[in-house]
């Protein structure tokens, strides 16, 4: 695994500047509670069929617990590149191994602090085996079926953010 983690619930992570130019080694809890930007990579799932995996964050989370998320996704650990975390998150929480591609990153500044997000889509199987600790529920949305769940459902303030600039993203280069 590439990150080092500090205990269950934080972790090592690059503090980084505006232009996503590493700074030094902080926990993500200090990042977070200094407003400090770090690196969290995002995954856009989508099946042979091209719905799209949304999840529901377990309860016992302690970020944003129990609300709905478009990606999948975790902080990058301290040395890692976005593909590598993206890849190990999907690992981690879904049990599948594939390797994402980075669409784009951007400097997000909703949430609960400001990061860069890299966000990236993979093709995976309609099987994931999701870890019970981090996934309470998660289903395969047609286009239409996930614009009314993101009107209807409580989402992760990055869900909105992150799946619009994808949407942008595939437009553009269709």
């Amino acid at each position: 695994m590439g990150s080092a983690r500090v205990s269950v619930v934080d972790e090592l992570v690059e503090r980084v500047d505006d232009q996503d130019r590493v700074l030094g080694v902080v926990s993500r809890r200090r990042a977070v509670r200094e407003g400090w930007p770090h690196r969290v990579a995002a995954t856009v799932c989508r099946d042979e069929r091209g719905r799209i995996l949304v999840h529901r964050r377990s309860a016992r989370l302690s970020r944003f617990p129990g609300l709905h998320e478009v990606v999948v996704g975790g902080a990058v650990g301290v040395g890692e590149s976005y593909e590598q975390a993206a890849a190990r998150e999907l690992a981690e929480e879904l049990g599948i191994h594939v390797l994402p591609r980075l669409l784009f990153t951007f400097l997000n500044r909703g949430g609960l602090s400001p990061h860069w997000l890299g966000v990236h889509e993979a093709v995976v199987p309609d099987a994931v085996v999701p870890d019970p600790d981090e996934v309470a529920w998660y289903g395969w949305l047609t286009g239409p079926e996930l614009r009314s769940a993101l009107l209807k459902w409580c989402f992760t303030p990055d869900s909105h953010e992150a799946f619009g600039r994808y949407l942008a993203h595939r437009t553009a280069r269709s």
